[in-house]
């Protein structure tokens, strides 16, 4: 199909349809729909067509647009008024159609600072994205209203010999056909109502998306609701809440994401916001990919989220936390780079059996924090197959060749860095110590500029009393016999400025570093008894 075609034609490529509609409405399951340059306005529901490939041709530029060309602008005083704008969609804050938002202290998805968050319209000028307001009068410029009663779009900004676009379209593309592929596509400008759940959601099993940005929706990019789905290859970025968001996603393969720029509308981090969000799911596998800048947590897993691989990937600059694991377990953290990140850079909240090995952690508020809480006393229901062996318990997390590092690079607040740590492990509900967690560190790298930044470089629970803090690392090993081999680094950079390993770190190697087990070495494509200090540089 073409964007000059015509839909009364055969579809062939001489004779192309003209929508993408049009294509799948006569194609059968196996078939493939190719798609040529353009910009393609629709919004696209597939079933009943298993094994369908959706893909752009070779060299083509196609983009799905929920958006419009506003053309028609009149000047009232300070402000810009397109006339019968009747396109309208609905602000439902939360999941549930209609309902109004959680009332919980810290619990609600809109921030009050930011109201207008879960309002789906979207303007852009000159591909500027504008920011909507709560009433005409707050317009300024930058900033656009929409006047629902009167059928009338404002804008705060000239639009003479500019281009105005506006969303018109909720969903992009729900996709209900099993082993579907969509390939080589980009899908920009539609405006899901939260309770929508993405512009694209994937509704049945064994589908694949390669090469595909998903960019600049209201709320959510893509939403995975069932098992075996892959994404490789896929760009997530400018969304307004999420960039990805998975739920019973049983099989999920992230491979060469980048995950970036999430959460423009700030929706508070919790319940749900920024990079990528999955709960309920197992099997989960996240390698080679990049998580960035998002305003709220890069990759979080809730909900008894179960089996998973975190693998060489890179978690940078998010306001939240890097890479969170609640209520879930059975994972394995692997070769990643973790930095900068606002919150944690890995925060484990009663999480069981993590292996966390060969990581770079840099300038992270608190670089891996473990936390127990009581809500493993009162569950609030599985949430999964109660087969799935999960306790909400923090146990079993080891802790090895990890580069823990604050470099000294990261602006941090005075008070903040008297209580942040390099390693810290807590039980807020007082029943356990780090021991009686199994939590256990070994063959690690502590680096500090000076012994303040962090003044802790560990916190390791005592159960119900205040928990042990340690000023360095030797201190640690004589008093709960941890780090039998690891090393403190401070005044010594052990990473450069692009966080690089430096020569320092491959001299310690050999007498600090632990082997790696066979299991963990394939997951990486490492030799097994790989003896590294943070990650491989590739």
């Amino acid at each position: 199909m073409a964007e000059d075609g015509d839909d009364e034609s055969p579809g062939t490529a001489a004779a192309p349809f003209g929508t993408i509609e049009a294509a799948i409405r006569e194609s059968n399951g196996g078939d493939t729909v190719v798609l040529h340059d353009g910009t393609y306005r629709e919004s696209l529901t597939i079933e009943g067509r298993p094994g369908l490939r959706l893909v752009a041709a070779p060299g083509a530029e196609v983009w799905l647009d929920g958006s419009v060309v506003v053309p028609r602008w009149s000047k009232e005083g300070e402000r810009w008024v397109s006339e019968g704008w009747s396109v309208g969609f609905d602000a439902s804050p939360t999941y549930a159609w209609g309902e109004l938002d959680h009332d919980m202290p810290g619990w609600s998805f809109v921030d009050a600072r930011y109201p207008m968050a879960s309002h789906p319209d979207q303007v852009w000028v000159d591909g500027a994205r504008q920011l909507q307001v709560a009433s005409e009068g707050d317009v300024g410029k930058g900033t656009f209203y929409v006047d629902y009663r009167n059928d009338r779009l404002i804008l705060g900004s000239d639009p003479a010999g500019r281009t105005v676009t506006a969303s018109t379209e909720a969903r992009a593309l729900r996709i209900r056909s099993a082993d579907m592929l969509v390939r080589g596509i980009g899908i920009r400008h539609y405006a899901p109502s939260v309770p929508h759940m993405g512009a694209v959601t994937v509704e049945a099993p064994d589908v694949t998306f390669e090469d595909v940005a998903v960019t600049d929706s209201s709320t959510t990019g893509v939403h995975v609701l069932s098992r075996g789905v892959r994404l490789q290859d896929v760009v997530l970025e400018r969304n307004g809440m999420m960039g990805l968001s998975a739920t019973d996603a049983d099989g999920l393969e992230l491979v060469r994401l980048t995950v970036r720029d999430n959460n423009l509308e700030r929706f508070n981090q919790s319940p749900a916001a920024g990079g990528a969000k999955i709960g309920r799911s197992a099997g989960v596998v996240v390698q080679d990919s990049l998580f960035t800048d998002n305003l709220a947590n890069g990759l979080w897993f809730d909900e008894s989220s179960y089996d998973l691989a975190i693998l060489r990937s890179r978690f940078l600059d998010n306001t939240g936390h890097g890479i969170s694991i609640e209520v879930s377990g059975k994972a394995n953290v692997l070769g990643n780079v973790i930095a900068r990140n606002g919150g944690n850079g890995l925060k484990l909240n009663d999480a069981e059996v993590v292996e966390v090995w060969n990581n770079t952690f840099a300038d992270n508020d608190r670089s891996i924090n473990i936390v127990q809480d009581d809500r493993d006393l009162n569950p609030r229901g599985t949430y999964r197959d109660p087969d799935v062996p999960l306790t909400w318990k923090t146990q079993g997390v080891d802790i090895r060749n990890n580069v823990i590092a604050h470099t000294g690079e990261a602006a941090v607040d005075p008070w903040m860095r008297s209580r942040t740590c390099l390693l810290c492990v807590e039980d807020f509900s007082g029943r356990w110590t780090a021991a009686e967690m199994d939590v256990t560190a070994l063959g690690n790298v502590y680096q500090r500029p000076d012994d303040t930044s962090p003044r802790w470089i560990v916190v390791w629970s005592r159960r119900n009393e205040d928990p042990y803090v340690f000023r360095s690392v030797a201190a640690f090993r004589r008093t709960v016999y941890q780090e039998d081999t690891g090393a403190e680094l401070t005044g010594i950079s052990a990473l450069s400025e692009g966080l690089q390993p430096l020569p320092v770190l491959e001299r310690l190697d050999g007498y600090v570093a632990q082997p790696l087990p066979e299991e963990l070495a394939e997951l990486v494509g490492r030799p097994e008894g790989d003896r590294h200090l943070g990650t491989w540089i590739r």
